[in-house]
């Protein structure tokens, strides 16, 4: 309050929007209020505007949808920043002959010794021609640049100029989990199998080029705007493979001191010794606590990965992995320690089996330690049963949901039947068990971080592809959706009432869309982006008419950094005026050819004379010489 009594004028006033706050007790505005960084108000303009003075910001928002700032529980966005610079994005691109296009166009612009690297985040179901590439396509656009391409969690393609670097001959024996897919002479063909452990996809991706520190500096910077145009304002970050505490934290804590993180992120330690792993957290346990930091940046304790005994990487396409008959006896001191030092925690469980064994080593340490209220969880949870979500109930646990069968739907369809698949998780059971449940995206290497398509996927319950999994009874309307990406997931960082709800004395993080949630067709959610992001009542994105709110950013570094040429996610043709730039530009082509037309791909893989102009398919008119 001022000397005067009145209120303080605000820093920031938003009018004129569709403001869906989340907040029971006042669902809706027209208008928010920020001040030092924290909602003060939320209702209509005319009340609004009393809180103005001379330094407020005022903006209008011409109608649009304002939604609190959406959260991601599941996102590996620490080591994703270090490495988004270096990373074509096939996300969202809907014909493998784009991806291709967009493959070729970075291989001409990248320099030695550096991969153009494909890394997650699409599914082969989602381009037109429901395939992936082949080694020889792959081979015949990149015959010099190493090219690596990682489909989910099943597999790795690499042009023989990444085996040449890698080193994989004849006599490099397959890895334990893994092969090495090989001619008949042994040689090595360029395809890599997780069987299921995809410990050798990500061994053979750490063998490439690391950015330098400034880069990967510059890098996450990228990264955070990007997940900041879909909306998102705060990450739980899961850890991860080769992500080393402290060491692979110094960039996102420097970007912290200087106040440039425009993500607030909670971040979890993923143990990285396999039989080691109790004195990882033991060692760790020491030194950080859970909560310490401040709104920005937070620990959060332990997982995803807790022991590796315990991992059940999910691919589908191979049968269910059987966990080691010793798994409990190395889960149980590291659940004990935690619980013993109050550390929440989360473990990576696809199926009801592992989460089975872990409950019975979670409840006999909770005879003797009591987990209530640590905020525990299971990460994926896909084919949890009815009995097994009681249990998780009973102990205080929650569950965090992942759009992986968006991308993985039909090889599970495949291999279980669609009856199977209609639980895949079983979200709304879980809510009515009054589990506490959240959504997030698990993004980069396998699904997209793009909020909108687990949104879509919640709400359609459809896959990238266009396949029907679930039956009405286990979708969710667009309001629930939206709350498990918003209030719900503040239970999983223990930020209950911080944020996640436009309302006053919570913190001031805010998405304005570019098309209303609330009224799109259900096709149209994940075309969605944010026009304007806000977070602690700072703008952070800014698109359009409302670009000039938000700071720019440096150019993505290195200059031929594939983000600098195709940016990110990228949008489905009809949801982006020039959206067919990938398929005209991105490949070098003035015009559609002959023969082909853009799918450049099947011409370069053919064994065709394309690349002669003045050969039998180039008089046929056949372009793809020119591409």
């Amino acid at each position: 309050m001022s000397e005067s009594g009145s209120p303080e004028p605000c820093d920031l006033i938003l009018f004129n929007g569709k403001v869906t706050t989340l907040d029971p007790g006042n669902p809706q505005a027209e208008a928010v209020c920020v001040a030092d960084g924290r909602i003060v108000y939320a209702g209509p303009t005319q009340d609004a505007m009393r809180l103005s003075g001379p330094t407020t910001s005022i903006i209008d928002l011409d109608g649009r949808r304002v939604i609190p700032g959406l959260i991601d529980s599941h996102m590996h966005i620490i080591r994703g920043g270090l490495n988004y610079n270096m990373e074509l994005r096939w996300d969202g691109v809907t014909s493998l002959a784009d991806a291709m296009a967009m493959l070729k166009a970075q291989v001409a612009v990248t320099p030695p010794p550096q991969w153009v690297r494909v890394v997650g985040g699409f599914t082969e179901h989602q381009f037109a021609e429901k395939r992936l590439p082949t080694l020889e396509e792959i081979n015949a656009v990149a015959p010099e640049t190493p090219v690596f391409i990682l489909h989910l969690y099943d597999r790795a393609l690499l042009n023989a100029a990444a085996l040449r670097v890698v080193g994989y001959t004849k006599d490099t024996p397959d890895p334990p989990g893994g092969e090495i897919v090989r001619a008949a002479d042994g040689t090595p063909t360029g395809l890599l199998v997780a069987h299921p452990n995809a410990t050798i996809l990500y061994a053979t991706l750490a063998k490439g080029p690391k950015l330098p520190e400034a880069y990967q500096k510059n890098s996450t910077r990228h990264f955070m705007r990007e997940v900041n145009r879909l909306g998102v304002t705060s990450v739980i970050d899961a850890g991860g493979g080769f992500q080393n505490y402290p060491e692979d934290y110094a960039i996102i804590e420097e970007l912290h001191r200087e106040g440039l993180l425009t993500v607030r992120i909670a971040y979890n330690l993923f143990t990285q010794k396999p039989k080691a792993e109790l004195a990882d957290f033991a060692g760790w346990a020491k030194n950080v606590k859970p909560g310490q930091g401040d709104a920005y940046y937070r620990h959060n304790g332990a997982g995803e990965m807790l022991v590796y005994s315990a991992a059940d990487f999910e691919d589908f396409q191979v049968e269910r992995p059987e966990l080691p008959p010793g798994m409990e006896s190395e889960l149980e001191p590291v659940v004990r320690l935690l619980a013993e030092n109050r550390w929440p925690f989360r473990l990576h469980a696809t199926y009801d089996e592992t989460i089975s064994r872990a409950l019975d080593v979670f409840e006999k340490v909770n005879a003797d330690v009591p987990l209530a209220g640590l905020n525990w969880f299971f990460d994926h949870a896909e084919t949890i049963t009815d009995r097994n979500i009681d249990r998780i109930a009973a102990l205080g646990g929650g569950i965090a949901v992942q759009h992986r069968m968006a991308f993985q739907g039909e090889y599970f369809v495949d291999r279980y039947g669609a009856r199977a698949a209609e639980r895949t998780p079983p979200v709304r059971r879980m809510l009515e068990a009054g589990v506490p449940v959240g959504a997030g995206t698990d993004a980069t290497r396998v699904a997209s971080y793009n909020p909108w398509i687990s949104l879509s996927w919640l709400v359609t319950g459809r896959t990238m592809g266009g396949l029907s999994l679930y039956p009405p009874a286990n979708r969710l309307d667009r309001e629930s959706a939206l709350r498990l990406w918003t209030e719900a997931n503040t239970w999983f960082s223990t930020e209950t009432g911080a944020k996640g709800q436009i309302k006053a004395g919570q913190l001031a993080d805010l998405a304005v869309l570019s098309e209303d949630y609330f009224a799109v067709p259900e096709d149209r959610i994940r075309d969605i982006t944010s026009v304007l992001t806000f977070v602690g009542g700072k703008a952070v994105h800014g698109d359009g008419a409302f670009r000039r709110f938000a700071p720019p950013l440096p150019p993505a570094m290195p200059d031929w950094s594939p983000v600098g040429r195709f940016g990110g996610y990228q949008p489905r043709p009809a949801q982006a005026e020039g959206a067919a730039r990938y398929s005209f530009a991105g490949c070098g082509c003035a015009k559609p050819c002959g023969v082909h037309g853009h799918a450049h791909a099947s011409a370069w893989g053919a064994g065709l004379p394309v690349a002669d102009a003045r050969g039998f398919f180039g008089a046929l008119g056949c372009a793809c010489w020119a591409v």
